[in-house]
């Protein structure tokens, strides 16, 4: 008897299905990325990358993040923006400072989560922020899958990305005990803070007033600082346009406003000769962390810009401190 052709299609699709979703090397379910022992461009350490683990989702669009996992992972975990100017893709990892970060944690024993956030022109620093309390709050909550102490997180960047370590670091929030969402009920906060290059204070840019929200220094930058909010009238994103709120989200996009005396452990990598970034923007934030008790330092770089040549020298100063606040054995 001849069997139905859409029989036959079926049982063909099913074959191809489980050939393709349940195969080794193929793409695992729930969004837990590939796994390979292929770690470029990172090089000199044997280890797993596992690639684009969904941490979250917005607007319909997925957020990932890679794992890098060394084989002599020692529990310690740390979490990385692959941000520069909060333009946000994998592609960065190729950056000479972003790749020698994850190279110099790895090196030690370190797993790191580097993260792409959702990137401008397309959102604004405070969107990206929420981006980064999720990828936080992703790896604490999946601590034991990938092999690390969820009360032993660092995190670390250059420039953009170090801004957003900071906020993290000063501005991470406890978890949300009535939200559906497990990954949401755990904190956002890290245990210490290591990076370069960080802007603040976007109100006292370089000096006392100067306003930086995409205008003067960063006027380069100006879509992360196009704030939008919802109108409920129009039910639609509007531009915010009023010049009092416009200042209050620029002061709450700045690290340097949210710091208390239980905040992490803080080393921050600047060059004395940074025009984008002026250095005025890490004294202030050290001066001000070092006035509320908390352990903070500044590395100077000598005549140096926004990066200047082998900027991973200073790299293993950065690891050394989240040993020593991690309590790296």
């Amino acid at each position: 008897m001849k069997k139905p052709t859409f029989v036959l299609r079926g049982a063909i699709f099913l074959s191809l299905f489980l050939i393709v979703h349940f195969s080794p090397d193929s793409v695992e379910l729930r969004g837990q990325g590939t796994v390979t022992d292929d770690l470029s461009p990172i090089s000199g350490v044997k280890g797993s990358r596992r690639n684009e683990v969904i941490f979250g989702r917005k607007h319909g669009v997925a957020l990932t993040m890679d794992i890098f996992t060394p084989e002599n992972a020692n529990g310690l975990g740390c979490v990385m923006a692959l941000s520069g100017g909060w333009v946000s893709h994998r592609g960065r990892i190729n950056h000479p400072l972003l790749g020698g970060l994850i190279e110099g944690f790895l090196k030690r024993g370190y797993t790191v989560f580097s993260v792409v956030h959702g990137s401008q022109p397309k959102y604004t620093i405070p969107e990206i922020l929420e981006d980064m309390h999720r990828a936080v709050r992703f790896v604490r909550y999946h601590a034991e899958d990938y092999g690390v102490d969820p009360d032993r997180l660092g995190i670390t960047g250059g420039s953009a990305g170090c801004h957003l370590a900071l906020m993290q670091g000063i501005a991470g929030e406890p978890g949300d005990p009535e939200s559906k969402d497990p990954v949401e009920r755990v904190s956002s906060r890290v245990q210490a803070v290591a990076c370069y290059n960080p802007p603040t204070d976007f109100l006292n840019y370089g000096e006392p007033g100067e306003i930086a929200l995409g205008r003067g220094i960063l006027k380069n930058y100006r879509a992360p600082f196009d704030f939008q909010e919802f109108d409920r009238q129009s039910r639609s994103n509007v531009p915010v346009t009023d010049v009092a709120r416009i200042l209050e989200i620029g002061r709450a996009i700045s690290p340097i406003y949210h710091v208390s005396p239980d905040d992490p452990p803080t080393l921050l990598v600047h060059g004395d000769a940074d025009r984008l970034v002026p250095i005025q923007q890490s004294i202030g934030m050290v001066e001000k962390l070092q006035e509320v008790g908390v352990e903070a330092r500044l590395e100077i770089k000598e005549g140096g810009g926004h990066g200047w040549p082998n900027i991973t020298e200073q790299v293993p100063l950065l690891v050394d401190w989240c040993d020593t606040h991690l309590g790296a054995e």
